[in-house]
């Protein structure tokens, strides 16, 4: 499954990747107007008006003895899309140890453990709220399809200039967050004075014997 994926979002196969995406596209788009049982409706009988008329051929021709009985869709139904029990195991401890990740970071970010990390979930939040205002969760998800349809495309072919403008940005962060740093330690509580050095017992008699 995954191998098929990555060759749909490389478009390996030109006229399967374009199939899904525009019908994902078209899909989502159709929830503007429409409601997700009437969309899912209508895709599922827009297949069948395909399927229904090339199984009826292939039905007549074996009928006129022309065809000996080969289903259309044979590949389709022979494909086995049933999972054991240990596959079935695995992905649950997968969606577990997701939702477990997930919660720890945001306990994490939520109660400050480290600041600068909390910082950019401030600002990431505060970013959010706009977007939530200009745009709704529909779009974005089209936007986010799009995306993961265009950009590693465009990753894989324009990989050098990418890296290049990655490390700009990455030494950039890395300056403010040094600087942030240097504020920060600046800005906190002087340090503690350095305790003095007790006199030894053993200097004291010698003391006293010069100053006799």
């Amino acid at each position: 499954m995954a191998t098929k994926l990555v060759d749909l979002v490389y478009w390996r196969h030109m006229w399967r990747t374009g199939v899904v995406f525009t019908g994902l596209v078209i899909g989502l788009a159709s929830l503007f107007q429409l409601s997700a049982v009437t969309v899912v409706s209508n895709v599922f009988l827009g297949v069948m008006c395909i399927t229904f008329p090339l199984r009826f051929y292939y039905k007549l021709l074996e009928l006129l003895r022309w065809n000996p009985g080969v289903h259309p869709f044979q590949s389709c139904l022979d494909y086995d899309s049933s999972l054991t029990n240990k596959e079935t195991v695995m992905l649950v401890e997968e969606m577990v140890l997701l939702i477990a990740f997930a919660v720890t970071e945001i306990k994490r970010l939520i109660f400050i453990e480290n600041i600068f990390d909390s910082i950019k979930f401030v600002v990431l939040l505060y970013l959010l709220t706009y977007v939530g205002i200009q745009t709704n969760g529909l779009t974005l998800v089209i936007s986010a399809v799009i995306a993961v349809f265009s950009l590693p495309l465009l990753y894989k072919k324009q990989q050098v200039r990418i890296r290049r403008i990655a490390r700009a940005v990455r030494a950039f962060l890395k300056r403010v967050k040094s600087l942030f740093s240097s504020v920060y330690d600046s800005a906190g509580p002087p340090p503690a004075p350095a305790p003095k050095p007790a006199i030894s017992a053993v200097n004291v008699p010698k003391q006293k014997a010069k100053s006799k």
